[in-house]
């Protein structure tokens, strides 16, 4: 009777200390059908520091290439392989200008000089370039293309794949994010996920995300990222633990067993001095 309450005890403990995880499975509140939708959608727009290119296209060649910084672009391309451009590979091509927002959100154009652009994004940048062309009468019908040239985020901790990443959409979710740094390892907490954004004057505000809850990831500010957004996934506590001395070895099931074992000898002895 002993022996088979030991036993049961025993098997009662391996169950347990095998159970599934309930953290690992994302968006667990998803069900088939439902309709799930961002509350603030949030477009990439222009910052302080960010590399710009702007290409300015008109009927006429001659003209055309008074607005763009081609051999400056052929320079800085040596040194910006990771970030994203609209031209060719070809160095002499200049189909890609570079532009660097300064502090105060301007920048330098060729003809029309300083214009503030931050707080723009790409499409409302190149409407207003090509409005002030108009403007000034300086070309009749152009065509101005902007693109983000170092559009980036970092992401750290528990992924498989951390590192910067550059990316070229007008609307990068979290979920893109992550996909693209290789998923979250089994050890990464998927329940309270770190985002820093970068505020005024080289602040950074903290948000925290919930990737099993697809509703309050939705609604998060953060869903969708800007540039320099900076993604941290924490250890979970079975990581955490495992920096301790005595590590994993109470969480294990040979450790259960043999405190069970020793209860049940405990036990036996009380009951046999108070028999």
């Amino acid at each position: 009777m002993k022996s088979m309450g030991a036993s049961l005890m025993a098997t009662a403990l391996l169950l347990a200390s095998c159970s599934t995880p309930k953290d690992i499975t994302y968006f667990q509140d998803a069900a088939a059908g439902d309709i799930v939708q961002a509350v603030n959608t949030l477009e990439v727009r222009v910052k302080p520091e960010d590399k710009l290119s702007i290409m300015v296209n008109t009927p006429d060649p001659a003209l055309s290439s008074l607005f763009n910084l081609i051999q400056v672009q052929n320079r800085l391309s040596q040194t910006t392989s990771n970030t994203k451009s609209t031209g060719s590979s070809s160095g002499n091509s200049g189909q890609t200008s570079l532009y660097t927002v300064d502090p105060e959100g301007d920048i330098n154009f060729p003809v029309l000089g300083k214009l503030h652009v931050a707080g723009m994004t790409r499409f409302q940048l190149g409407q207003y370039i090509e409005e002030e062309l108009k403007a000034r009468d300086l070309v009749k019908d152009p065509i101005v293309t902007v693109e983000f040239a170092n559009t980036g985020i970092t992401v750290i901790g528990e992924v498989n794949s951390p590192g910067r990443l550059e990316f070229n959409k007008d609307h990068l979710t979290i979920i893109d994010a992550i996909a693209m740094a290789g998923d979250l390892n089994v050890n990464g907490r998927r329940e309270d996920i770190l985002v820093l954004r970068k505020e005024t004057e080289g602040s950074q505000k903290a948000y925290r995300i919930n990737l099993l809850d697809i509703d309050a990831l939705a609604a998060s500010p953060v869903y969708y990222l800007q540039q320099d957004d900076v993604i941290y996934v924490e250890p979970n506590n079975k990581v955490k633990r495992s920096t301790t001395p005595t590590g994993e070895t109470p969480f294990t099931p040979t450790f259960w067993m043999s405190v069970a074992s020793f209860a049940l000898t405990i036990g036996t002895l009380v009951f046999s001095i108070t028999k």
